[in-house]
């Protein structure tokens, strides 16, 4: 780790020697190990040291960003004048509302020591007790286990100053059997909280009940969706619909329903930053200090995420204070998303796993979805594909496995159609893969769309 002082000192030298009217320095550093085996086996161990700095230079209401890993004092200074040559060459911005001042940082605490000090030794350690138990069940095991160690800082030339260290740590685990496989997977900031065993039995034993699978013809069918699949729900809504430029464009279908109806009543999903139930980050790309966003609130859409730069250009009523308004949701400059949620829960119900697949008269579990993209992003139309554990539910109980179905869904309707949410809620990396975050329970739908079957 750099630290909170040689960053700090890196930064002034850089806002120092800026010829920009305003600076800003962005520094992502960090350490990240990767172990993967497949054939149930270690086939890679890999690990990387980097840190970037992304200077952001401002003149006038010009904009130019550079970008290097070089922390010498000539690439640096190098890097602060080619942002500054960018920006006097670039388009003004008309809305731009320059760099942020200084806002006081409430202390939060989210590192752990055994995920930063994680040796090769421990990760091999429990990808082990995987493999050992797939050669117990016949099966074959892959996947990944890693840990990260991650700096952010933010400094610009008001003065403004913010620093946070993390650790976050990560296992999958894909069990296969000759004709099924199972899927699990575990996100943590301490890797003492990921337990290799457990995920192994949860993956074998969808591989083991996935042995077999059956045709099923395309139709609209009631399904339970494990928290896996739930996810992508928040991916899709992250990408079409709660960013404040989809919003402003018309793209999301929060735009002109605010306040309006639009999921089911039992549903709230919101982001928060500081919330140590997920992976806190505290503060956005641009130092603003991050405050929870209520986006759906029972049912209701209340909202979605702001930067400075987009609330500045957000028409306002005559007499309505001028400054930028931010929910601390930017995102590195340059970038054409604009702010994005990265801290995002679904609201838990009250039912079991169990209680969800019991009330499933005839209908799906599935496991999780793969390679969807959007058809129609204002209805958040999806399509893509069930994956490692898909099976046919009769009066409550599993009855043999399917093979997978391609489905074209609006997600928006979906949460339309809720019959049960679970009680469990399970942290899943989210659509800012880099950094985001979501936490989701499990679903029961009355309808969902599949509109196509694979051969496997």
């Amino acid at each position: 780790m750099l630290g909170e002082r040689r960053i700090r000192e890196l930064a002034d030298r850089i806002l120092a020697g800026s010829p920009a009217d305003e600076t800003e320095v962005v520094l992502l550093a960090g350490e990240s190990a990767l172990t993967r085996y497949a054939n149930s086996a270690i086939h890679q161990n890999v690990a990387q040291q980097d840190a970037e700095v992304r200077i952001r230079a401002c003149v006038g209401q010009r904009v130019g960003v550079a970008t290097t890993n070089d922390l010498s004092a000539t690439a640096l200074a190098s890097a602060c004048t080619r942002a500054a040559e960018m920006a006097r060459l670039s388009p003004p911005l008309p809305h731009f509302p320059g760099l942020p001042q200084p806002t006081r940082l409430r202390p939060l605490v989210a590192f752990s020591e055994a995920t930063a000090g994680c040796s090769p030794e421990r990760r091999a350690e429990g990808i082990a007790t995987i493999c050992r138990l797939a050669a117990a069940k016949g099966l074959t095991a892959a996947g990944a286990f890693s840990t990260e160690t991650i700096e952010i800082a933010v400094a610009n030339s008001h003065g403004l100053f913010a620093y946070f260290p993390t650790t976050r740590a990560e296992l999958t685990v894909v069990m296969m059997a000759d004709d099924g496989s199972g899927y699990a997977s575990a996100l943590a900031l301490d890797v003492e909280a990921i337990d290799p065993e457990a995920l192994a039995e949860e993956a074998a034993g969808r591989a083991l009940l996935g042995r077999a699978p059956r045709d099923l013809a395309p139709g609209v069918y009631p399904v339970v969706l494990e928290t896996y699949a739930v996810d992508d729900f928040l991916h899709m809504f992250t990408q079409t619909a709660f960013g404040a430029v989809a919003f402003q464009e018309g793209r999301s279908f929060m735009a002109g329903r605010l306040g309006q109806p639009v999921m089911d009543p039992r549903i709230s999903i919101w982001d928060d930053g500081w919330d140590t139930a997920g992976l806190p980050l505290p503060f956005d790309f641009e130092g603003v200090p991050k405050g929870r966003v209520d986006l759906i609130e029972r049912g209701r859409a209340r909202g979605v995420v702001w930067d400075r730069y987009t609330s500045a250009r957000e028409p306002r009523a005559e007499g309505a204070h001028a400054l930028p308004y931010s929910t601390g949701h930017a995102l590195p400059a340059p970038n054409l998303s604009g702010p994005l949620p990265l801290n995002l829960f679904f609201g838990a119900g009250e039912a079991s796993r169990e209680e969800l697949i019991a009330g499933l008269d005839k209908g799906l579990l599935v496991t999780r979805f793969h390679y969807t993209r959007p058809v129609h992003p204002a209805q958040v139309v999806i399509t893509g594909m069930t994956r490692d554990g898909t099976f046919w539910v009769e009066k409550g109980e599993i009855a043999y496995p399917v093979k997978n179905l391609r489905f074209t869904q609006s997600y928006l309707q979906a949460l339309n159609q809720v019959e049960a949410i679970g009680r469990e809620t399970r942290l899943h990396r989210g659509f800012v893969s880099d950094f985001g975050v979501d936490r989701v329970p499990a679903l029961r739908l009355s309808g969902f769309h599949f509109t196509g079957a694979t051969e496997f």
